[in-house]
């Protein structure tokens, strides 16, 4: 059953200017998230970013409570998209029940587009 869907688009030279910030970096993005995107491809970057956003949206909640490195998005050997969840994120999607989380992202030279729904 889904209890919850998001959406959430960002604009990739807003992601590539936040990421000169090192601060940014730290406070968005896991180790693991960095290391699948050393070349820097900030299209993909922007897409996490933006998954990130539509979790936290599918939670009804936006961000608050947690951190944003509490959702961690990942690829899988053919390229999907997955989610992570840890610490104050992983405890509230429990608390409302959420047991799977789908992520979607697409983007083109100037956007990047999330997408997530949760199931109970």
């Amino acid at each position: 059953m889904i209890i919850g869907i998001g959406v959430d688009i960002i604009e990739i030279e807003r992601i590539k200017k936040a990421c000169e910030k090192e601060s940014f970096i730290k406070k968005v993005f896991t180790s693991r998230e960095l290391d699948i995107f050393k070349q820097k491809k900030f299209n993909s970057l922007a897409g996490n970013f933006a998954v990130k956003e539509a979790v936290s949206k599918a939670f009804g909640t936006g961000i608050r409570k947690f951190n944003m490195t509490d959702i961690e998005v990942l690829r899988n050997e053919l390229g999907m998209p997955y989610v992570i969840l840890h610490n104050k994120a992983k405890e509230i999607s429990e608390k409302i029940g959420i047991v799977k989380i789908f992520v979607s992202i697409s983007h083109n030279k100037e956007n990047a587009v999330g997408y997530a729904v949760a199931e109970r």
